[in-house]
C-alpha cells in the first residue's frame, strides 16, 4: 500500500472508532436502505413472475429471461458505479443508484409488452449490481471498528428485510390490484433514501483521499490486485451457492413433497427469513469477538448439522424449524461478508473490488439451481437439496479457511 493510502486508512480507523453515532448511523442506514430496496424489487418479480407472464402472453420459461438479464448485468453495475465511487466518493453513485432504482420501479409497472419489461429488468441488473459494493464501502468505512461485524450483519440482512417487505406487499396488494401497483410503491422510499443520502450522509475520509485517481489508474489498481479479485469471485460464488441453494428451490420443495399451497409457501418462506435476520446479527457480533473467518466457518458448520432437519423432517413444524435454523446459519455467515471483504480491500478500490467479486460470484453461482433441479428429477427434492448443500457448504468452508483476514485493524501510531 502506498504511504498516502496507509495514512488515509489510519485516519479513517481513528475517525470510525471515535466519531459520534450520527456521523456513521446515516451511512449505515443508507447502505441498508439500498440493499433492502433492491431485494424488495427482486422478490416482487419472483413472487409475481407467473402473473406478469400472463399479462405479456409469456410462459415461465421465457419470463425467466428477465431474471437472467438482471443477473447478467449486475457485474456491469458493480464496475461502473463502483468505479465512480472510487474516483468521486461514495455518496454520489449511491444517490444516483437510488434515483435509477425509482425510475426502474415506475418503468417496470408501466411496461406495455414483454420486450419493454425485459429491457427495464436488464437496467435493474445494473442498478442492483452497483448498489451492494458502494453501500458496503460507505457503511463499513464509517461504522465503529469494534462493532463492524454486527453492523455488517445488519446491513447484509437488508436482503431478508426486503424479502419480508415484498411478501407483505404481495399479500396486501396483489390479490386486489394485480402486480403493477407493487412496483409503483417502491419508487417513493427510493427517492426519499436518495434525498437522505444527499442531504444527511457525509463522505468518508478514505474516498476523499482517493479522489483524483484517473480511470486508467483505477483500472491498473484493479489489475494489480487481480489475485484478490479472483479470490473474492470464487469465495462469493461459494457463498451465493450456499444462499441460493437453500432458498430458491425451497418453495418448490414445499409444493412437490409437502403439497403446500402458494400463499402458505410464501408465509413459511418468510418465517425462515426471520431466522436469517437474527443469524446475521448474531454471527456478525460473534465475528467481532472471534474473527471473521472463524465465525463464518462455525456458522456454515452449523448449517451442515441442520441439513437432516431442514430436508428430511418427519413433520411440517419440524421442517419449518429446520428452515429457520438453516437460514440462521447460512445468512449468519453472509452477515460477516460485508465487513470481511471491506477490510481485505485496498482503500483506493474498496468501492469497486468487493462489488465486482460479489457480482461475478453471483453469475457463477447461478448454476446451483439448475444442478438441484436436475438432481431432483432423478432423486427426491429433499435428497437433491441435501446433497447440493453439503457440497457447497464444504466448498464455502474451504475457501473461507484459505483466505486472509484483517479484522478490525487498529490504527498504527
Amino acid at each position: 500500500m502506498p504511504e498516502s493510502e496507509s495514512t488515509i486508512a489510519i485516519q479513517f480507523d481513528r475517525d470510525a472508532g471515535r466519531s459520534p453515532k450520527e456521523l456513521w448511523l446515516g451511512a449505515l442506514i443508507a447502505g441498508i436502505s439500498g440493499w433492502t430496496l433492491d431485494a424488495f424489487d427482486f422478490f416482487l418479480v419472483v413472487l409475481s413472475l407467473t402473473a406478469i407472464g400472463r399479462s405479456f402472453g409469456q410462459d415461465d420459461k421465457h419470463m425467466a429471461l428477465a431474471l437472467t438479464a438482471t443477473l447478467a448485468l449486475r457485474p456491469v453495475g458493480a464496475f461502473i458505479l463502483g468505479g465512480i465511487s472510487d474516483r468521486f466518493g461514495r455518496r454520489i453513485p449511491l444517490a444516483l443508484n437510488l434515483v435509477l432504482f425509482a425510475c426502474v420501479e415506475l418503468l417496470t409497472g408501466l411496461a406495455h409488452n414483454f420486450t419493454q419489461f425485459l429491457i427495464v429488468r436488464a437496467i435493474f441488473g445494473v442498478v442492483m449490481g452497483g448498489q451492494w459494493g458502494v453501500g458496503v464501502a460507505l457503511a463499513m468505512e464509517k461504522v465503529p471498528i469494534r462493532h463492524r461485524g454486527i453492523l455488517s450483519g445488519l446491513l447484509q440482512q437488508g436482503y431478508a428485510i426486503g424479502f419480508l417487505l415484498a411478501a407483505v406487499a404481495y399479500f396486501c396488494i396483489f390479490v386486489r390490484w394485480s402486480w403493477r401497483p407493487l412496483f409503483f410503491i417502491g419508487s417513493v422510499p427510493a427517492i426519499s433514501a436518495a434525498l437522505f443520502v444527499t442531504l444527511r450522509v457525509k463522505e468518508t475520509p478514505v474516498s476523499i483521499g482517493s479522489r483524483g485517481h484517473s480511470w486508467t489508474q483505477l483500472g491498473a489498481t484493479v489489475v494489480q490486485h487481480w489475485k484478490l479479485l479472483a479470490y473474492f469471485t470464487v469465495f462469493m460464488m461459494a457463498m451465493h451457492m450456499s444462499s441460493h441453494g437453500t432458498q430458491d428451490m425451497y418453495p418448490t420443495f414445499l409444493q412437490r413433497q409437502w403439497g403446500v399451497q402458494p400463499q402458505m409457501r410464501a408465509v413459511l418462506t418468510s418465517i425462515s427469513m426471520v431466522g436469517a435476520i437474527i443469524g446475521g446479527l448474531t454471527i456478525g457480533h460473534l465475528s467481532d469477538r472471534l474473527g471473521r473467518r472463524r465465525a463464518m466457518i462455525i456458522s456454515i458448520f452449523g448449517a451442515i448439522l441442520t441439513i437432516p432437519l431442514w430436508a428430511f423432517a418427519p413433520s411440517l413444524p419440524l421442517l419449518m424449524t429446520g428452515a429457520v435454523l438453516m437460514q440462521f446459519f447460512v445468512q449468519g455467515a453472509w452477515g460477516v461478508v460485508p465487513a470481511h471483504v471491506a477490510e481485505l480491500s485496498p482503500d483506493s478500490i474498496r468501492g469497486s473490488l468487493p462489488g465486482l467479486g460479489n457480482q461475478f460470484g453471483a453469475v457463477l453461482a447461478s448454476s446451483v439451481i439448475f444442478l438441484e433441479a436436475a438432481m431432483a428429477r432423478r432423486l427426491t427434492y429433499s435428497r437433491a437439496m441435501a446433497c447440493t448443500s453439503m457440497v457447497v457448504f464444504l466448498l464455502a468452508i474451504g475457501l473461507t479457511f484459505l483466505g486472509k483476514e484483517k479484522r478490525a485493524v487498529s490504527p498504527v501510531n
